[in-house]
This record gives C-alpha cells, sequence and structure tokens, in this order.
C-alpha cells in the first residue's frame, strides 16, 4: 500500500511541479535575458520533478510497482512460465518461431557436413586411394539413410498410432484447459491447496538478500496459477512421451546397423599410421549417429501435431487474460521465468532491487544490533573526554617538565608525582565524564574523507598560493606534483596501505594525496590568476605584501580554490571505496566488497545511495560556503 501510494505522489508531484513551474516562467521579469544567472536561480519545485522522476522510474524497472497493485502476479506468472518451458521442446521441433522445421535443419546441417567430408577426403594426401574410395562409399551409405526416415511409405503403422495419440492427448488438454473447473478437482480441494502453500508468500524479496533465498514461490497460489501449473505438468509428460519416439523402420535399423559394423570392422584394420582415416571413418561414424537420434520423420507426418500445439499456444494466452497486459506493461525489460521447479525473475527487476525491499534491508542494517558484520551502519558510544584529551595532546608535553618519572621504593610501590600527573593527563590515562561519539561503516568513511580533505587542504592551498606568486617554489615544486599528479590513486593504495597498514593512517594518507594535487593546482590558478590593475591599485593605496596577498590575491583565489575542494571531495569519495575494497575491515567500500562477493544487490545499491548523499551532503554544504564568502562571484 505504501508503494502504491507513493507512485500516486510522484506522479501528481512531476505534474503539479510542471505546471507550477511553467506558470512561473510566464511572471519572470523581462530583463532577465537569456545566459543572465538569475535565471537558473532557484526552483525548488524542478528539483521535485527530478527526485520525483528518479524516483518513479527505479520504482517501475525495479517491478515494485507490479509488486505493490498485483501482488500476485509473478507468482501467476511463474505458472505461465512452466507452461512455455514445457511448450518449448515442442515448437522447437516446427516453424512456429523458427524459419524451418528441425527436420529439415538436421538434414540440411548434416548433409553439409557429410559434403564436407568428401571434399576433406578427395584432398587429403596421406590417405591412399583404396581407403578414399572405402571412405566414400562410408559416407554415401550413411547420406541414404536420410531418405529412409523421410519417406513416408516406409513409417511404420505403430509410429503413426503414437504420433496420433499425441496429437489427441494434447488437443484434448487444449478443450480442458479453456473450462472453469480443470483442473479435475473439486473446489474445496483447490482451495485446500492454495490455503496451504499461503505461508511462502506471493512474492519474496530477491535471492539476493541474506534473510529469502526465493524469489518467486513456484507452488500456485491463485485458481489461475494452479490451472497452468497442471497443463505444464501434462504437456512434460506429452514431451516426454515424444521425444522418446523415434522413427526407426526396419529399412533404416539394418542400414544403419550395417553402416556401424563396417566402420568398426574398417577402422580395426587400420594401423597406426593411417590415424587420419581413422578419424575421418569416426567422424562419419558421429554424423550417422547424430541422424540416429534426431527427431527425422517424414515432412507432413507432425502436420496435425503442429496444429494441436499451435492451438494450444493461442488457447493459453487467451486464458492469461489481463495478466498479459501486466507482464507487458509492469515488468518492463524482462518478465518472470520457469527453470525447472523453481522460478525467478529476468531483467531489470533482477538486478535492480525493489525499493521496498532495500529500504526493509537499510533498516535492518541500520540497526544497531545487527548492522553489517556485527557493526552499525551509523551509531554513537560512549566515550571518557580523557581519551579525547589523550588524543589530541601530544606525550612530549610531560617529557619536557623538569624532574623525573616516579621510581618504585624497597615495598615495591610507586607514588605519583607531577610529572607521572601531567603525563596521565596528556595520555588520558584518567576519568572524567562520557559523551556520544558517532560510529558505524558511514562514520568511518566519512571521517576519513574529511580528514584527507582537510589535511590536503591545509597544506595544499597556502603551497599553491606559493607557487603562483614565486618563481623558486613553482619550479622546485611543479616537477614533483606533476609527477605524482597524473598516476591513478588505485596505483599509489597498495604501496601506501603495505607502508602505513590497512588502518585509517593508510587511507587517510591516501585521501590526502588525492586532495593535496587538487588544492594546489586550484590555488596557483587561482593565484596566478589575479587581474593586475587590481594588485597595481592596491600598490598605489600603499598596501604592503600581506595586506595584497590577504585582501586581494587570496580572494581572487577563492573561486578556483572552492572549485577545487568540490572536485577534491568527489576524488577522494572515489578513491576511499577502492582503498577500502583493497583492504579494509569497516567502511561503506567494505560493505560494498563484502555484499559483491554474495550478490546482495540490496546493500550494493544501499551503499551506492549513501556514497551519493554523503558525497551530496559535501558539494551542498561547499556550495553554502562559496554562497557566503563569494557572493560577488559572476556579477563583476
Amino acid at each position: 500500500m505504501i508503494t502504491a501510494f507513493l507512485t500516486f505522489l510522484f506522479f501528481f508531484a512531476i505534474i503539479g511541479c510542471i505546471l507550477y513551474g511553467r506558470k512561473l516562467i510566464k511572471k519572470e521579469k523581462v530583463d532577465a535575458v537569456f545566459g543572465n544567472p538569475e535565471r537558473a536561480k532557484g526552483g525548488v519545485h524542478w528539483v521535485i520533478v527530478g527526485t520525483s522522476f528518479l524516483l518513479l522510474v527505479w520504482l517501475y524497472y525495479s517491478w515494485d510497482i507490479a509488486k505493490s497493485f498485483f501482488p500476485k502476479s509473478a507468482n501467476e506468472l511463474c505458472q505461465v512460465g512452466k507452461v512455455n518451458e514445457s511448450l518449448l521442446s515442442l515448437k522447437y521441433l516446427f516453424p512456429i518461431h523458427e524459419r524451418q522445421l528441425k527436420s529439415t535443419s538436421v538434414i540440411e546441417t548434416e548433409t553439409e557436413n557429410l559434403n564436407n567430408i568428401i571434399l576433406e577426403i578427395k584432398r587429403s594426401n596421406k590417405v591412399n586411394d583404396l581407403d578414399k574410395n572405402k571412405l566414400i562409399n562410408l559416407v554415401k551409405k550413411t547420406k541414404n539413410t536420410i531418405p529412409l526416415l523421410t519417406n513416408e511409405k516406409l513409417l511404420s503403422n505403430e509410429t503413426r498410432e503414437k504420433i496420433k495419440i499425441i496429437v489427441e492427448k494434447i488437443n484434448n488438454l487444449s478443450k480442458d484447459f479453456t473450462r472453469t473447473d480443470y483442473p479435475n478437482e473439486s473446489a474445496e480441494d483447490e482451495i485446500k491447496r492454495i490455503e496451504a502453500s499461503k505461508e511462502e508468500g506471493t512474492w519474496s524479496a530477491s535471492s539476493t538478500s541474506i534473510e529469502n533465498t526465493v524469489e518467486i514461490p513456484s507452488i500456485p497460489k491463485t485458481k489461475r496459477g494452479l490451472k497452468f501449473q497442471a497443463a505444464a505438468v501434462e504437456l512434460n509428460l506429452i514431451s516426454d512421451e515424444f521425444f522418446e519416439l523415434r522413427n526407426h523402420n526396419k529399412q533404416y535399423t539394418l542400414a544403419l546397423e550395417d553402416i556401424k559394423k563396417e566402420i568398426e570392422d574398417y577402422r580395426s584394420k587400420l594401423g597406426a599410421s593411417e590415424e587420419i582415416s581413422s578419424s575421418l571413418a569416426k567422424d562419419i561414424l558421429k554424423i550417422a549417429r547424430r541422424i540416429e537420434y534426431a527427431s527425422i520423420f517424414p515432412p507432413n507426418t507432425l502436420k496435425d501435431m503442429q496444429l494441436s500445439i499451435e492451438n494450444f499456444d493461442k488457447a493459453q494466452l487467451k486464458e492469461q487474460g489481463g495478466l498479459r497486459w501486466v507482464d507487458v506493461l509492469l515488468f518492463p525489460s524482462g518478465t518472470i521465468i520457469s527453470s525447472g521447479p523453481s522460478c525467478s525473475e529476468q531483467g531489470s527487476g533482477r538486478w535492480l532491487p525493489k525499493p521496498s525491499d532495500t529500504v526493509n534491508k537499510f533498516a535492518i542494517m541500520l540497526n544497531p544490533n545487527v548492522g553489517f558484520k556485527q557493526i552499525p551502519l551509523i551509531w554513537y558510544e560512549m566515550m571518557d573526554v580523557s581519551k579525547i584529551v589523550g588524543f589530541i595532546l601530544p606525550d612530549w608535553i610531560a617529557d619536557i617538565l623538569p624532574g623525573n618519572y616516579p621510581v618504585h621504593n624497597e615495598k615495591g610501590e610507586i607514588k605519583p608525582n607531577f610529572k607521572s600527573n601531567v603525563l596521565s593527563f596528556v595520555t588520558g590515562d584518567f576519568e572524567l565524564f562520557k559523551i556520544p561519539i558517532p560510529t558505524g561503516h558511514i562514520w568511518d568513511s566519512f571521517l576519513r574523507v574529511f580528514l584527507g580533505l582537510v589535511a590536503g587542504i591545509i597544506i595544499g592551498v597556502p603551497l599553491g598560493l606559493f607557487m603562483g606568486l614565486n618563481r623558486f617554489a613553482k619550479g622546485f615544486f611543479d616537477p614533483l606534483i606533476e609527477l605524482y599528479r597524473p598516476v591513478p590513486p588505485l596505483a599509489w593504495a597498495p604501496l601506501v596501505i603495505s607502508v602505513l597498514g590497512i588502518d585509517n593512517l593508510g587511507k587517510v594518507f591516501l585521501l590526502f594525496m588525492v586532495s593535496l594535487s587538487i588544492m594546489i593546482i586550484s590555488a596557483r590558478a587561482g593565484a596566478s590568476g589575479t587581474q593586475l590593475s587590481k594588485i597595481h591599485a592596491a600598490h598605489s593605496l600603499g598596501a604592503s605584501k600581506w595586506q595584497i596577498l590577504r585582501h586581494v590575491i587570496f580572494p581572487n583565489s577563492l573561486p578556483e580554490i572552492l572549485t577545487g575542494i568540490r572536485v577534491a571531495t568527489g576524488m577522494c569519495w572515489g578513491t576511499l571505496v577502492a582503498a577500502e575494497f583493497l583492504a579494509g575491515t569497516t567502511g561503506v567500500g567494505f560493505v560494498e566488497n563484502v555484499a559483491k562477493k554474495y550478490f546482495q544487490y540490496e546493500v550494493i545499491w544501499i551503499t551506492i545511495f549513501i556514497m551519493g548523499m554523503l558525497g551530496l551532503i559535501f558539494d551542498i554544504t561547499i556550495r553554502k560556503i562559496i554562497d557566503k564568502t563569494i557572493p560577488w562571484r559572476g556579477k563583476g
């Protein structure tokens, strides 16, 4: 019900916001000409249109709309799939979906193969003339067995009767299938069978999730499904009965046995040096056996059977009724298919998890008692403030104080002094009070990106400004930066992680390397792009070098620097996921890597969504900073 409500909500939101946007355009100022940045400002309604459209497409192509409005359709299509699977082997023999009879195709293929063997025999220099004549004679005999199978007069009466019986069974099934009381069970028995199978549901979550291993329950849940399943069972029996049938009349059987015996005797007399002749004889025998096992009949023998299969196919299509339209309209890029006793989603609904399943999975992973690999996605833990103090303050503060650390006395007692108390303070070895600290996979990834980005900004921006203003700095640092900047972050990842370990330090340093080069290039471009007229004006007003840097160069470099931060943020996220793929036990990339191994598509899409949202939060924050710090941009 929630999915159905959201479907209508998104649809009407798109229509309503488009109409509202068109209404606003008509009231636009006359002086807001094309190219004016004011025309691109605002427009929350367009954000709603884009978001609603994206979610509506997701609901549609993940088949969540079908699941919401027609929850029994998947189970019914499963039973239809069983019928189609049973029909497929029979249709395969006739020009229904193919261009010609399977018999015709087999005869054409094997005749060509036999002709190729004759050419190969004639061209071979390692086969003597006597063996050539013998092999060509065997090929001709094999060719002559085909008319023995396609001759209507040679078809045995027993085979004719069996084919008639099979045709009659298919025709009876077509008649029974259209009856409302098919299969032949009482209504009470049907209801009991349907009720007994309700525990399994009609449409489970995809098999990629941990909790569910069945996509589509194979047991029919409706009377229509029960009808199609019963028909599929009968069709399987008919199909098995037909494919056990062989058109092996007496003349063909004798001719085939003669060929087999002749080839066997011929190969037994060949020596080791006549391997090619033996191989050619073996190829002839293989073709003879393929013809033997193929369902080759006279051309008009199976016409009635083809007609009966086509009639049943029309009947089953008619019995599907509105289910066909549900399949066409609400199951884009695929359908429910049957493979043996089980059914599965085939198409976009398989690899694109349903929003309802994804939200449920996300809620489970958010539960701190479940999480992912016993670690929550995002939660908190109580930490003593002393640990934070110990992390911030360096230990050498205690080392530089005068005096010595306490030494134990004769009784083995240690009495603390001022120096040891200071050491306890700077190392956090004391208790104060506890505060909540974020923890979990999301927090670990967020913190790594934040620390790497901040470190890159703190070092990269001053160095970039210095390179943009000083020829020595540019000449000295430029080769170093340009040497490692073009190298992909993934190339550095194995080395950095091997040296600094798989813990946070290695990942943060790798992100620092990524953001550093971007920030240096951005700051250098901003500094070197400052207009000389502004610098000359500041000089003429008596400004010092520091004042020119602070009030002229740095403000003019801010657009480049802030744009560099936006670019660096995206690069850091991409690099972080790759680093957590390579090595790590926490983080969003680690979660996706584990989910990939077990084909947990819902989890993979959850990680993609998380990374997108975190990246969006970073980007929106930077955009707000840009609006506050350089509101004059684009208005000069």
